[in-house]
């Protein structure tokens, strides 16, 4: 079974960017859909889980894999 259902890389993109284009694509996802985000920006560590909290997604789980960190989002309804 797949862990989550779409895919975004933030690679190299500084904040506020990451944050931006998680929610853009996870606003075209259906809800209770997961989306794996991939960025190198340390800042993302911070921001992604509060903005998630704010607008009503989920954080399921975020790692740190080599110079990346992974999150999965899970989009709210």
């Amino acid at each position: 079974m797949k862990e989550h259902d779409d895919e975004l890389d933030c690679s190299g993109l500084n904040c506020p960017m990451p944050v931006l284009k998680t929610k853009l694509k996870i606003d075209k996802m259906d809800a209770g859909k997961i989306l794996r985000v991939i960025t190198t920006d340390p800042g993302a560590c911070n921001d992604l889980p509060a903005w998630a909290g704010k607008v009503g997604h989920e954080i399921l789980s975020n790692c740190e894999e080599g110079d990346k960190y992974v999150f999965y989002v899970k989009r709210g309804a």
